[in-house]
């Protein structure tokens, strides 16, 4: 059963509600308020000490240099965050690469994924791979320009059969415009543009918007 203060307890209580801090600590102009009032009421015979009044200038002196480097650390806090803005923007145009080239099936499903081509394909196959190496499908690349390509996987093997469920890699080698061998792999995209959402930072990788936190490279 909650107690409720009555009489003369009733306005000690409220008397001390009054005076309550609200914050929990006591800050540079609380400090400055206690020794103005201090002095204003101290005793003309016995004035306070210099000593003490020195010390606590000194006090006010300290904490109003904590309180600055304090907002000047929030500034280069913000600062520091504008730049890494800027220099993600910076990387339009530029490759980023996932750090994975797999992709996870489902027996039974289509698979779809996407690669990137920096050049231009004369003729080409995707290779999509088990863990253990084994080549499972082999998929045409066709003739295009440079640029992200998405192909789908019906989830049969080259032989007819339906893959199992699990984890798959896929890679492809392609002819260049000018005969040259080339190869490619899942999880390497162009930045086309930067999006932030919630102060983070999200690349567009192909058709998807990628975490800057996904990302193991940049080149």
């Amino acid at each position: 059963m909650a107690i409720t203060p009555t009489g003369q307890n009733a306005a000690v209580a409220a008397k001390t509600d009054a005076y309550t801090n609200p914050k929990g600590i006591l800050g540079k102009d609380d400090f400055m308020k206690l020794l103005l009032v201090q002095l204003q009421y101290q005793d003309p015979t016995e004035p306070m000490d210099t000593e003490k009044i020195l010390t606590q200038t000194s006090q006010l002196a300290t904490l109003e240099a904590s309180d600055n480097t304090n907002r000047s650390l929030e500034d280069l806090a913000k600062s520091l965050g504008n730049a890494q803005q800027f220099s993600t923007i910076a990387a339009i145009g530029k490759t980023a690469d996932l750090g994975s080239d797999s992709i996870a099936h489902d027996e039974g499903a289509n698979t779809n994924f996407e690669l990137y081509f920096p050049e231009a394909v004369q003729a080409g196959s995707v290779e999509i791979k088990d863990n253990n190496g084994n080549l499972i499908r082999t998929l045409d690349v066709g003739t295009n320009p440079a640029g992200v390509y998405q192909f789908t996987w019906d989830g049969f093997d080259n032989g007819g059969s339906s893959a199992d469920s699990g984890i798959y890699h896929v890679s492809a080698t392609y002819e260049t415009d000018s005969g040259e061998r080339a190869q490619t792999r899942l999880g390497a995209y162009p930045i086309e543009s930067v999006r932030f959402d919630g102060g983070k930072a999200l690349l567009k990788l192909g058709s998807n918007y990628v975490p800057l936190d996904n990302v193991r490279e940049i080149y």
